[in-house]
């Protein structure tokens, strides 16, 4: 018996020894939490380690916290390239070019689908090139199938109803004034509806009025900006690109901008071209420039030169408006696949497109504007798409 209170004594005395030694260290104090049989027979407690050691709050034992589940978002689906800055659908009677938004007035000229129909002014010269007033044209030389700007918005909108009966609530509730009478009397200056096309690349549409601001001013020494005209391309060229730069442009877009004026000032680009030549020239001509892809060539020559046949299979918000006006869900996005055509293929979107020629810019117009409205209601009508 008094072997065994012996034994009991020395490992208490070990055990204590042990204690002071930790803390002269400044180590938390181990704790006596655990009992052990020795071979003996006769029992021990045995120290517990630091896992077995249980977290503590206001101290008392607190189980161990559950890790927070991270919460899973959905992806939003992709924003489409059509930038705000541009502003067409929303401003009346703008290109995105002009800045005084008063409509100007009207002038019933002749128009032609497949052609400019936009009052183009040269950049060095500010000579107006149009087609004529139709007051000016003699009556032999109209032909059957001759229309003008009065009414062309109207033919175009009779073929789209007529095409597709569904687009007709998307119609009447949004007017599409950028090819009214109205708006085909905007006069474009090309040079710089395509720099401000420009300078608008993945910005805002605050960032890049501010910038184009600045880029006007570099050329004007009035301080009453109302007073500051935009540059001609022979302005342009004779800054450096670094010269350029301060205007809040990058690298990349001065290039851009300085390259555009070089090609205006050269001739290798004329007003006369782009107002005469064919889409598919305009097309090839304007790709040619540096910082002008192939989208933004369409926009420019749908909404700058106001073409009305152009289509841009490109453009996320063209291939979701066309995808909702067939009866797809674009609200549900693959989980995988999908890339650049992720709501309806290329092939199909031209196919369909191919109904509403010579109006496509008008039908393209409309497919940004179907998700807006609810055409469900027309599903029974006779539809061809």
């Amino acid at each position: 018996m008094a072997s065994r209170r012996s034994t009991r004594l020395s490992d208490a005395l070990a055990l204590k020894e042990n204690l002071t030694a930790e803390d002269a260290k400044g180590a938390m104090p181990a704790t006596v939490s655990k009992v052990s049989k020795t071979v003996n027979g006769t029992k021990k407690r045995k120290l517990s380690t630091k896992d077995d050691v249980k977290p503590e709050l206001n101290g008392v034992n607190a189980a161990p916290a559950t890790p927070k589940r991270k919460r899973v978002t959905k992806m939003a689906p992709p924003k489409t390239p059509t930038p705000a800055a541009i502003g067409l659908m929303a401003a009346p009677y703008s290109s995105g070019d002009i800045d005084d938004s008063t409509p100007p007035p009207a002038l019933n000229r002749l128009a032609v689908p497949n052609g400019t129909n936009a009052p183009l002014i040269t950049p060095e010269t500010h000579r107006l090139i149009s087609t004529k007033p139709i007051d000016q044209v003699s009556p032999s030389k109209k032909s059957k199938g001759t229309t003008t700007t009065k009414f062309i918005l109207e033919d175009a909108i009779a073929h789209l109803i007529k095409t597709e009966p569904k687009l007709k609530p998307v119609i009447e509730k949004h007017p599409c004034r950028i090819f009214s009478e109205e708006g085909l009397a905007e006069e474009i200056d090309p040079f710089r509806s395509l720099v401000s096309g420009i300078i608008s690349q993945q910005v805002s549409g605050a960032a890049a009025k501010s910038i184009k601001a600045k880029f006007i001013a570099m050329f004007n020494d009035e301080e009453d900006a109302t007073l500051h005209t935009f540059p001609a391309p022979s302005q342009v060229i004779t800054k450096t690109i670094e010269e350029l730069r301060p205007a809040g442009l990058s690298q990349r877009k001065a290039e851009y901008v300085h390259g555009l004026a070089s090609k205006f000032h050269s001739g290798e680009l004329t007003t006369e071209m782009l107002f005469s030549a064919s889409y598919e020239e305009v097309l090839e001509e304007l790709i040619k420039v540096r910082g002008l892809g192939k989208w933004s060539v369409e926009m420019f020559a749908c909404f700058g030169l106001k073409r009305m046949d152009v289509f841009s299979t490109g453009d996320l918000g063209v291939q979701r408006g066309m995808a909702a006006l067939v009866g797809r869900d674009v609200g549900k996005l693959k989980a995988k696949g999908g890339g650049k055509w992720k709501y309806m293929k290329e092939d199909e979107m031209l196919e369909i497109a191919e109904k509403f020629k010579p109006y496509r810019s008008v039908f393209m117009w409309y497919c940004w504007r179907v998700e807006e409205v609810d055409v469900s209601t027309m599903e029974n009508s006779s539809s061809i798409i």
